[in-house]
C-alpha cells in the first residue's frame, strides 16, 4: 500500500498549514471536547475562520465512537459538501474524520451502511489529520474503527482512499495528556509495532517501519510519560505512533488487538488499557514462533545485552514488556476492570470472531488457547 501523505512535524508546525486554506469554500473541523479548549486548537480555528467563509465545527466526538455517532453527525451537518476536513484529536476523532472525508463530499456515492457492508469508497475531499495522542497511528492507516453496540464489538472499515493528504505531528498538542493516557496510548503504539513486525503477513516494508518505530518508542515512551514538557520525546512518540500506523497499513496487527476488541466493544475499556493488559500473555503465547524477530526487537532496547542468544533475547523482551506495563502503572488483570470468569466464554467467542486479525497470528491459535490467555488475567 502506498502512503503518499505529506508530513509536517515539529513545534509550531501548524503555521505551515495556513496556505492550504486558500480558495476553500467549506472547511469541516472535527475534534472533541478536550481538544477544542486547548490554546493551540483555538488559534488554528481562528485562522481557519479568518480565511474560509464557511467553517463547520464538530467538537463532540466521543471516545470509542459507534456507527450511530457517525450517522448522527451526518444528520446534524447542515451543509454536507465540504472541500477540506481537518481532524484534530486522538484515534477516535481521526477515524471519524477519515470516514467523514469520504461521506461529506458533494454527490457522495456511498453511505456509511455500505462502508460497513464492505463496499469501498472511490474518492474523498482533501483531509488534514493532526494527532493529539501518540498511540493509535490513525493518521497513517487506511482504517477507521467503529463500535457496533448491537454486536458488543468493533468493526474496521478499511480503504487506502481514506489516507489523508497531510499529517501534522505537533508535539505541543500532546503535552496536556494525563500520564495514564500517555502511557496507555504509548502501549497501543507498541502493540501496533510488535504485532505488525511478527504477523504472518509481515513484509520488509512493514518491518522497516516497525523497527524504526520501536527504536523511537523504546527510547522515549517512559520519558514522555514522566516529563510532559520534554518536546523532543513527545515528538519521538508521535513519530513512533505514525510508524506503527504505517506498519499496520503494510501488514496488520494480530492477537492482542483481536482479543482487545470485545473488551472495548462490550465493556468499554479504553483501547490502550485493554492492549496493555493483553500485551504480555499474548506475546508469551507467540514468542516461540517468532524468536528471531523478538531478538531483533530486543536489540533495540537502550540497555540490551547483545551477547544473549536469540532464545534468551526473546524471553528478555517479554519480560521487558511485563516490567514496562508495571512501571507505567497500567492495569495487569481483568479483575481490576470488574471482569470475572463469568465473562470469559463471551470474550473468547467474540475474539475468535475477529477473523481479520486472528488470521494474522504467527502460530495456530485454538479456542482453548484464547480461553487460557483470558483466564491467566483473572
Amino acid at each position: 500500500m502506498h502512503i503518499n501523505s505529506t508530513i509536517l512535524s515539529g513545534q509550531g508546525v501548524l503555521k505551515d498549514l495556513y496556505f492550504l486554506l486558500k480558495d476553500r469554500k467549506h472547511v469541516l473541523f472535527i475534534t472533541d471536547q478536550n481538544i477544542i479548549n486547548l490554546s493551540v486548537t483555538k488559534e488554528l480555528i481562528e485562522k481557519v475562520q479568518e480565511n474560509v467563509a464557511l467553517v463547520t465545527i464538530v467538537d463532540d466526538i466521543p471516545p470509542e465512537p459507534s456507527h450511530h455517532d457517525v450517522t448522527n453527525l451526518l444528520n446534524k451537518m447542515k451543509v454536507s459538501n465540504a472541500d477540506l476536513v481537518i481532524g484534530v484529536g486522538g484515534g477516535s476523532v481521526l477515524d471519524v474524520a477519515k470516514l467523514i472525508s469520504v461521506l461529506c463530499i458533494k454527490d457522495s456515492n456511498i453511505t456509511l451502511e455500505q462502508l460497513l457492508d464492505g463496499q469501498k469508497p472511490t474518492r474523498r475531499c482533501t483531509s488534514i489529520l493532526i494527532p493529539t495522542t501518540a498511540g493509535t497511528g490513525s493518521e497513517a492507516t487506511p482504517n477507521a474503527i467503529l463500535a457496533i453496540p448491537e454486536k458488543d464489538t468493533k468493526q474496521g472499515i478499511i480503504s487506502p482512499v481514506m489516507l489523508p493528504d497531510y499529517v501534522c505531528l505537533v508535539p505541543e498538542l500532546t503535552t496536556s495528556m494525563p500520564n495514564h493516557i500517555a502511557a496507555s496510548t504509548g502501549i497501543d503504539a507498541l502493540c501496533h509495532l510488535i504485532e505488525c513486525f511478527t504477523a504472518n503477513i509481515s513484509n520488509p516494508i512493514g518491518d522497516n517501519y516497525a523497527l524504526i518505530g520501536m527504536q523511537k518508542l523504546f527510547n522515549s515512551l517512559e520519558k514522555s510519560v514522566n516529563d510532559k514538557t520534554n518536546i523532543e520525546t513527545k515528538l519521538n512518540m508521535l513519530w513512533a505512533s505514525y510508524y506503527g500506523g504505517a506498519a499496520i497499513a503494510h501488514a496488520g496487527t494480530h492477537l492482542v488487538h483481536a482479543m482487545s476488541y470485545p473488551l472495548g466493544g462490550k465493556y468499554h475499556i479504553p483501547h490502550g488499557v485493554a492492549n496493555a493488559i493483553l500485551l504480555v500473555p499474548c506475546m508469551e503465547f507467540v514468542r516461540d514462533a517468532v524468536v528471531d524477530k523478538f531478538a531483533q526487537a530486543y536489540d533495540l532496547l537502550p540497555d540490551a545485552v547483545l551477547t544473549l542468544t536469540a532464545e534468551e533475547k526473546s524471553h528478555a523482551l517479554v519480560n521487558y514488556f511485563r516490567e514496562l506495563v508495571k512501571r507505567l502503572a497500567l492495569p495487569c488483570k481483568l479483575q481490576e476492570l470488574n471482569i470475572s470468569s463469568d465473562d470469559l466464554h463471551y470474550l473468547v467467542d467474540a475474539a475468535l470472531d475477529v477473523k481479520r486479525l486472528m488470521n494474522n497470528v504467527p502460530k495456530q491459535v485454538s479456542k482453548q488457547d484464547v480461553l487460557a490467555i483470558y483466564r491467566s488475567l483473572l
